[in-house]
């Protein structure tokens, strides 16, 4: 598992590109469905056929990133942001140039950065840029023009034991490795019918799952995700302390049911699980609600630190548990989710 997660999170998917990751996944998951396919928008959708009523697990693949907007004649690359990303992340990070050929490296700086000046204020993004050494000129005969994508460059890698894990894209390349953990267990099971569905473009505004509903028609759905880390200055919530099953976010009312059958699922595995209540941020889980007069939805996440960053931590032990969680969630669901 820690080397799948390791191979998705190290490969490059922004929102609108996410095509590397999308044949990454495929390759992992599809011993273990009976069919896959990618949909007009992008979407990668899995089937795992059975018996009992249709359900539908959603991640998203795609990360936050970059997108050239300007480059002035000294060849500085001004850019506009893809998703929400911490601005004081991005001075000094090394990103990726992605084009049509080759992929080459540049490094985000600021004027004062480039005079070795302490700035008077924190520069916003606007005021960034990247810089490759080259000039516009040399910049365009490599194909690198506005409209090019960047990606932050980070490899993952653990930290301070095995269980501590570290990367870019960990939002959501852990939804999308649970996913393909979750059909490897239940491959065999003959009652269970699950829609695995890996969506685009989450980042820019829930988009993939918008459309992908559209060919499936699940009694319940759940949104599998990550969340910020409440564990700054408190001991009791955070990485390590289990799954997060989300009440409400800043757009989104979880359906109760769901609520429910996931603590009871937590409380009869013993696993520790985290209840969110949360006034910024919402998944995939709500346009899925919205779609086909209304489907019950819910939400299992792991936390990660520094979450919209170009790097996050989370702790692999938490991964396990979702598992687990959706493991039970989906051989036992529940006979009716109307709240």
């Amino acid at each position: 598992m820690l080397k799948i997660l390791e191979d998705l999170s190290n490969t490059y998917g922004v929102s609108g590109m996410e095509h590397e990751v999308r044949q990454k996944i495929l390759k992992y998951i599809r011993p273990y469905v009976n069919t896959a396919e990618v949909d007009r928008m992008g979407n990668l959708i899995c089937h795992k056929k059975g018996k009992h009523p249709p359900i539908m697990l959603a991640a998203h693949m795609d990360e936050i990133g970059l997108v050239i907007k300007e480059i002035d004649n000294d060849g500085h690359i001004y850019f506009s942001l893809i998703g929400g990303i911490n601005e004081e992340t991005l001075i000094g990070q090394e990103v990726h140039i992605i084009t049509r050929k080759d992929k080459f490296h540049g490094i985000i700086t600021h004027e004062a950065m480039h005079l070795g000046l302490k700035p008077t204020r924190f520069p916003i993004y606007q005021e960034m840029y990247v810089d490759t050494g080259l000039t516009k000129k040399e910049l365009l005969k490599r194909d690198i023009t506005v409209g090019t994508y960047m990606v932050p460059e980070r490899k993952f890698r653990t930290l301070g034991s095995e269980d501590i894990a570290s990367g870019k894209a960990l939002d959501d390349r852990i939804g999308c490795t649970i996913l393909i953990e979750l059909a490897k267990m239940i491959k065999n099971n003959r009652n269970i019918d699950v829609y695995f569905v890996f969506t685009v473009q989450e980042e820019m505004g829930l988009y993939g799952a918008k459309t992908s509903i559209y060919k499936i028609d699940p009694v319940w759905a759940a949104s599998v995700d990550v969340t910020m880390a409440h564990d700054f200055r408190k001991n009791d919530s955070g990485i390590g302390h289990g799954p997060a099953i989300t009440v409400k976010d800043s757009e989104f009312i979880a359906n109760q049911c769901l609520v429910d059958t996931m603590i009871a699922s937590a409380r009869k595995l013993k696993i520790p699980y985290q209840l969110e209540v949360s006034d910024v941020g919402t998944t995939d889980a709500l346009t899925i609600s919205l779609s086909k007069g209304g489907i019950p939805a819910g939400v299992v996440s792991v936390c990660v630190r520094n979450v919209h960053s170009t790097v996050g931590i989370a702790d692999m032990n938490d991964i396990k548990n979702a598992i687990k969680l959706l493991e039970d969630l989906v051989k036992k669901p529940p006979a009716s989710c109307i709240s």
